[in-house]
């Protein structure tokens, strides 16, 4: 790549969107649905858990490690489509009693792992160095209302 085409990708990447306009964009299964304030929380803990490589990442990932019977908490993007991609997940969790909650956007997902592509779905485990933030999230999770 030249000089020239680095500056045009540059130009090329979308403006940040607000939150209430990611809201607006989220499928109608996304419930229950972390506010924003939790959401910040929720990248926090993930940044540190992809930092201890304790997390799974992507629909068949996280999945097969709970059926395998792996523990921790479940955050979901809710801006996929179409939604038969991860609509099951929901139901996986409940069964083995894991906590998970959506989030509005796959991008912001895919980043809080440090990715450039998206992410829809990731497994937290516990780990040491994030114990509190960790518990924390798990607190918050719990009180969410449950899905309709």
């Amino acid at each position: 790549m030249t000089k020239t085409d680095l500056d045009k990708t540059n130009e090329d990447e979308e403006p940040a969107v607000d939150y209430d306009t990611l809201v607006s964009r989220i499928s109608p299964i996304a419930n229950p649905l972390a506010s924003r304030k939790m959401c910040k929380k929720l990248f926090k803990t993930i940044k540190k858990a992809h930092k201890e490589k304790n997390l799974r990442r992507g629909v068949v990932d996280v999945q097969k490690y709970i059926r395998k019977g792996e523990t921790g908490f479940v955050v979901l993007a809710g801006d996929v489509t179409p939604i038969e991609v991860y609509c099951h997940l929901p139901g996986v969790c409940e069964e083995k009693n894991i906590p998970y909650c959506y989030i509005p956007s796959k991008k912001d997902l895919g980043a809080a792992v440090g990715s450039k592509k998206t992410c829809v779905s990731l497994l937290i485990k516990e780990g040491a160095e994030y114990k509190e933030n960790y518990d924390e999230c798990i607190d918050l999770i719990k009180s969410l209302p449950p899905p309709i």
